[in-house]
């Protein structure tokens, strides 16, 4: 099986969500989906991100203040699985719970080996 990451964008809906009984249930259901793939020993690791973070650029290794992008656009968390093909890695992708929102996406890509 090739592994594959799973960059979570978007779900600014999620500020729709507003009552915490609403929240619960779609965290949820994150969890029940995470545990899937858990049982079928197809994940790797997942966490969410900060909203937060600083980057650093060019040789000159300027650090500064960052990500600065619409909300659509930033990664609120990631998720690595294996699969045992680029579409068995979609397939999963396409129960991910941030898809609930208008604005949810998920970025398939597979992780390369680095061969040493």
């Amino acid at each position: 099986m090739k592994e594959y990451l799973l960059l979570f964008r978007g779900g600014d809906g999620r500020m729709a969500i507003s009552s915490p009984e609403e929240q619960q249930a779609h965290m949820q259901k994150w969890m029940v989906w995470m545990g899937n793939l858990a049982q079928e020993g197809k994940l790797v690791g997942a966490q969410p991100l900060n909203g937060t973070g600083k980057q650093v650029s060019g040789p000159k290794k300027i650090i500064s203040d960052g990500p600065f992008m619409e909300g659509k656009e930033m990664v609120g968390g990631y998720l690595i699985c294996k699969a045992n093909s680029y579409d068995a890695a979609l397939e999963i992708s396409k129960d991910c719970p941030i898809l609930e929102f208008e604005d949810g996406k998920v970025e398939v890509r597979e992780i390369q080996e680095l061969k040493m």
